[in-house]
């Protein structure tokens, strides 16, 4: 695995990456007012498309800044780890302890949702595959719960909603590890997120069909994401990912985020140069090849450090 001072050898596209990001964002300002003011349902639907690839891509931007190569100087890193959370939306300390906490729990018995444990429910738990990864709840969760932290911060992070209900939605130690960092820093960045959304309502006028379409969308093809690139992989918290086969604009369009065993195995690793981290000699599935088996619902769970297993026909390159 690559260590920290092995990625100073990688020189971070921040100029890239902000052009990017100045380039990719208008573009989906003027497709979210598409959504809300063609008359054309085919139009409409196209552009709900498009919006969920390039917002997609804004995360991706996001997912960059989290790790801290966005950018090498570390004001500008969070400047557009903040712009991007914010157009999201959420709170860039928010999504930072989730997803720095998903590589710390990676396939462990607290962060698994294609498997379910003898001591769980499996209906409970194909509620949360259909309806949170297959359907988008997972997506649509988050802008909730970052309005809970705006209007009751101190409920958010209490010992009562940490081990009740983030117990039962399976958020208990994403919970717990949010009440250790200044909830106040999270609610002046979800305020933001809020902000960021009521100016692009009134500037572009937008309507609330238009907008909750495109999101469905976007929430559709991000929540999937989520899971496809680690579900039914070895149960190792570096290597339970795959490397996923999509068409090349897919890829590019995601800032390579579908290769994400290398990004599991080097993450602060720019993403330019995640192609070149790709073992030849493994497993390289497509997308759907996935995610077609997770509608087939939830299996029980194997040992910690199983390998991966194969529910549908290897595929390499």
């Amino acid at each position: 695995m690559i260590g920290k001072a092995e990625t100073l050898h990688y020189h971070i596209s921040e100029t890239l990456n902000i052009l990017i990001f100045v380039t990719v964002l208008p573009v989906t300002w003027w497709l979210l007012w598409l959504v809300s003011h063609s008359e054309s349902i085919l139009t409409m639907l196209l552009a709900a498309w498009g919006y969920a690839h390039l917002h997609n891509t804004i995360f991706s931007l996001l997912h960059e800044a989290v790790h801290g190569v966005f950018s090498r100087s570390r004001f500008r890193n969070d400047l557009f780890g903040i712009l991007s959370a914010a157009a999201f939306p959420t709170s860039f300390t928010l999504q930072k302890i989730a997803h720095l906490g998903h590589h710390r729990r990676n396939r462990t018995d607290k962060e698994l949702y294609d498997y379910y444990l003898p001591t769980e429910s499996k209906a409970l738990r194909n509620v949360w595959m259909y309806g949170g990864n297959l359907l988008g709840l997972y997506w649509f969760i988050i802008p909730f719960s970052n309005l809970l932290i705006l209007v009751a911060p101190k409920l958010f992070t209490s010992q009562w909603f940490v081990h009740g209900p983030g117990r039962v939605l399976g958020f208990e130690s994403y919970l717990e590890e949010i009440a250790e960092h200044s909830i106040w820093r999270i609610w002046s960045e979800a305020l933001l997120a809020l902000i960021y959304q009521v100016v692009l309502f009134e500037l572009f006028d937008l309507t609330w069909q238009g907008w909750l379409l495109a999101h469905w969308f976007f929430a559709l093809h991000w929540s999937a994401l989520q899971y496809v690139d680690h579900a039914w992989s070895s149960r190792d918290i570096i290597n339970g990912a795959w490397n996923l086969k999509v068409l090349p604009i897919s890829r590019w369009l995601a800032l390579n985020y579908h290769l994400h065993l290398a990004h599991h195995r080097h993450p602060e690793v720019p993403w330019v140069y995640l192609p070149q981290l790709v073992d030849p000699k493994e497993p390289y599935p497509s997308f759907w090849s996935i995610y077609r088996t997770l509608w087939g619902g939830v299996r029980p769970a194997p040992p910690m450090h199983s390998p991966a297993q194969y529910p549908f026909a290897e595929e390499q390159r």
